[in-house]
């Protein structure tokens, strides 16, 4: 029953519209393949490190494919010339690697086999890969089924130092806490490099460097506190930008808990190419999917940009279209934390009844779904008094609605980058406000005709007309045009997309069919 007495048939033409965009789109997706991509099946065949300038050893045999001239180049998908050179030379895809890098291989120049011999000797590697990420799920799976699960929302703190030694005292710390899931903030401007940073890193402006070393070094001292702690503690991170997909694959590898993973993100706020980012967002989706890692996406930043009362539908609209490129990648509802925030200024007359009633309103829309919940960013003003209210209010509706992921609020943010101490005040606050008020919303019922009602059939209805129109004009027209976020991006322009390649006949890439749907 809703709450907020929701026209379900309204909800299902919604999400029947979205379905069609994401179908419509698919179309595109499935006839194209990345650079980002390619590089994404060489780590997971097993292909890392770099060479003496540091260049990451993927990078380099995807550009020597690209640019040969004794080939279809990346049309037939870097599957192929890896199978084929180790047939070949009966050596493994990384030594194959390491000598492309240093100019005695050139994968095109070999001889030709049998497409299917070929296939054999990659699925042998790639179902070990897959199963190694199996395993890492298992191992997740194990550990909760030793400590158990938290039933109400998981606490959900940043760290940002730049250096990830120090980025794992502070984790700890807020571990300790009473911090459910660290996230790792990446460093500012690492999602418009196409390519992964190798090692481990401790210097970076804003956050750390996503790379599979540091992922490797907080998973392990998360385990090792939350043993401690009895507790399992979960690790996020961010697959989004040029390299999408290959973050996808080194946090499966490391065993990553949550990655923010948008379908649109790249593109309006990034100003990545949206053919590329579409792609790349799915192959890094069917990755999330397999390896049982939480997705949150990034609807919350359209209401920084824009204003959350006014463009509150383009929140829900881009909801419905997040879910349903999820689906189609084999992502479970279970694993989607589709993104939504308190942004409406405080100085709105009933703003809490809007805030309010647009979480009840996510959640009975989307009721298997690990909802991520963001505190007030964008009207928080350095009065750390205000502030701490402003997130009470915030962890209110968090409890009401039955959120799931909750990013804390710092009553700190717009000063600096949060204390221990300050992470410590705002764990208390909503460990409080959780409990005083853990069945508060089960308690309650809303006036049908009231505020609430009438506000969410307006933000419904506004979204179901906005995917309509989408519906009719596809999703890249939309994009051009600004209708997410007031962005408008055009369809060729953006970067990265001279790292879109079409697809031969032949083309193929073992860890999609190994790896959608979860068997193999």
């Amino acid at each position: 029953m809703s709450k907020l007495n929701l026209d379900f048939e309204v909800v299902e033409k919604a999400r029947k519209c979205a379905q069609n965009i994401a179908l419509d789109t698919q179309e595109f997706i499935n006839k194209h393949t990345t650079v980002a991509v390619e590089r994404t099946v060489l780590r997971l065949l097993g292909i890392d490190g770099v060479d003496e300038f540091n260049v990451p050893l993927p990078n380099i045999v995807v550009e020597k494919i690209k640019n040969s001239q004794n080939s279809e180049g990346l049309g037939m998908g870097v599957s192929y010339y890896i199978g084929n050179a180790m047939i070949n030379t009966n050596l493994t895809p990384q030594e194959i690697a390491v000598k492309v890098s240093k100019g005695e291989l050139d994968l095109c120049s070999l001889k030709e086999h049998d497409i299917f011999e070929v296939k054999v000797k990659i699925y042998e590697i790639a179902k070990e890969s897959v199963a190694k990420i199996k395993e890492n799920r298992n191992k997740r799976e194990s550990y909760l089924s030793q400590y158990g699960d938290k039933s109400g929302p998981y606490l959900y703190v940043i760290v940002a130092t730049g250096n990830i030694y120090e980025d794992i005292v502070q984790a700890k710390a807020a571990a300790k806490q009473g911090a459910d899931i660290i996230a790792v903030i990446r460093t500012t401007g690492q999602s418009l490099l196409d390519y992964v940073p190798y090692g481990a890193t401790t210097e970076g402006f804003g956050g750390t460097y996503a790379t599979g070393e540091n992922f490797r070094l907080m998973r392990s001292a998360l385990d090792e506190v939350g043993e401690e702690l009895g507790r399992y503690i979960r690790l996020c991170n961010y697959c989004s930008g040029l390299c999408m997909p290959e973050i996808a694959a080194l946090g499966a590898n490391e065993r990553l808990d949550v990655m923010l993973n948008d379908a649109l993100y790249g593109i309006l706020f990034r100003d990545i190419n949206m053919k590329r980012t579409m792609i790349d967002q799915y192959f890094s989706r069917i990755i999330n999917g397999f390896a049982g890692v939480i997705i949150n996406t990034g609807e919350d930043n359209y209401l920084t940009t824009s204003d959350a009362v006014e463009e509150a539908h383009t929140v829900l609209a881009s909801q419905f279209i997040n879910e349903q490129f999820a689906l189609i990648a084999g992502l479970p509802e279970e694993q989607m934390g589709l993104g939504h925030a308190f942004e409406i200024s405080p100085d709105v007359e009933n703003g809490f009844l809007y805030e309010l009633s647009q979480a009840q309103m996510a959640r009975e829309i989307f009721p298997k779904a690990p909802l991520k919940y963001m505190p007030p960013t964008k009207f928080m003003t350095g009065d750390i008094f205000k502030g701490q209210v402003q997130d009470a209010l915030f962890n209110m509706v968090t409890i009401m609605t039955n959120q799931k992921l909750h990013l804390l609020g710092m009553l700190t943010e717009a000063i600096h980058t949060p204390f221990i101490s300050d992470r410590a005040i705002s764990i208390e606050n909503a460990k409080y406000i959780f409990s005083t008020m853990k069945d508060f919303g089960e308690e309650i019922e809303f006036k049908k005709d009231g505020i609430m009602c009438k506000r969410v059939d307006e933000v419904l209805n506004k979204a179901c007309s906005l995917l309509s129109e989408i519906e009719k004009e596809g999703l890249f027209k939309t994009l051009e045009q600004g209708k997410f976020a007031g962005i408008k991006r055009p369809i060729d322009g953006g970067k990265g997309l001279d790292g879109v390649v079409m697809k031969e006949a032949n083309y193929f890439n073992p860890f999609i069919e190994l790896m959608l749907g979860g068997g193999f």
